[in-house]
């Protein structure tokens, strides 16, 4: 593994621990050229194909789900931790479904359930882009359905 931080070639493993219900290898390296350390995680590649709303085929990239949650959740009370957790589940449910193909609204889904139950304000924005409100009263809609759930639990 390269150094990110000097690019050496050679790093060294000083510590290995499975995480995420033994899906994941966290590794936190050592770089004997720089000193510093950083962490890798290693997991099984998904190899899906996602079809875009406009037809577009392209690869699965999970970085992509991160990002999205991430963005959608930027300035709010949730940790890089539950964010990534998530991104494994929406990942174990495509994985587990075993098709070949899989579309980007079908993914979208996924991460609005998995926003919802991180952060009422993150789902509604990720919920604004990914329904592309185009007024207020589709806003609206969307926050009286919250208010429902919030009532009913």
């Amino acid at each position: 593994m390269r150094c990110p931080f000097c690019g050496n070639e050679e790093t060294k493993v000083i510590d290995s621990r499975i995480t995420e219900e033994g899906k994941v290898v966290r590794r936190r390296r050592e770089c004997p050229n720089c000193g510093n350390r950083f962490t890798t995680y290693e997991r099984v590649e998904l190899n899906v194909v996602v079809v875009k709303r406009d037809g577009r085929r392209e690869k699965f990239n999970r970085d992509k789900i991160v990002n999205g949650m991430v963005k959608a959740c930027e300035k709010r009370p949730v940790s890089m931790e539950a964010i990534e957790e998530a991104a494994t589940r929406i990942e174990e449910t495509i994985r587990n479904e075993g098709r070949k193909e899989v579309s980007s609204d079908y993914i979208g889904k996924l991460v609005m359930n998995e926003l919802k139950k991180l952060d009422a304000v993150a789902y509604v924005r990720f919920a604004s882009v990914y329904k592309q409100f185009a007024d207020i009263s589709e806003f609206e809609k969307i926050l009286e359905e919250l208010k429902k759930k919030g009532n009913s639990e």
